[in-house]
């Protein structure tokens, strides 16, 4: 399963735009996305409700990850990995 650690910079977290544009993006790649935090269950990162419940503050680290067999049709490793670093630098360029 790839995954990739990440820095939430917005200053109010992942939380109302932030977070509606950080779910969109997700959302927009076709894969299945999880989101995680240390010591927390994995959430779906294409869940704004999800997202928003974990209270991912401005500072936290977080693991962005796709299950292996959830990636599309055609897609492979290669794509999966290019995702979780466009998606890593939203999280670390986020002003809020």
């Amino acid at each position: 399963m790839p995954a990739r650690k990440a820095v939430v910079r917005s200053p109010i977290g992942l939380h109302a735009r932030p977070a509606a544009a950080f779910v969109r993006a997700v959302t927009q790649t076709g894969f299945a996305v999880r989101i995680s935090k240390a010591g927390r269950p994995a959430v779906d990162a294409r869940s704004l409700l999800e997202v928003m419940t974990e209270d991912f503050d401005c500072g936290c680290e977080v693991e962005l990850s796709i299950q292996s067999d959830l990636v599309p049709a055609g897609s492979g490793t290669r794509d999966a990995d290019q995702v979780l670093d466009v998606l890593c630098a939203l999280l670390d360029s986020q002003a809020g």
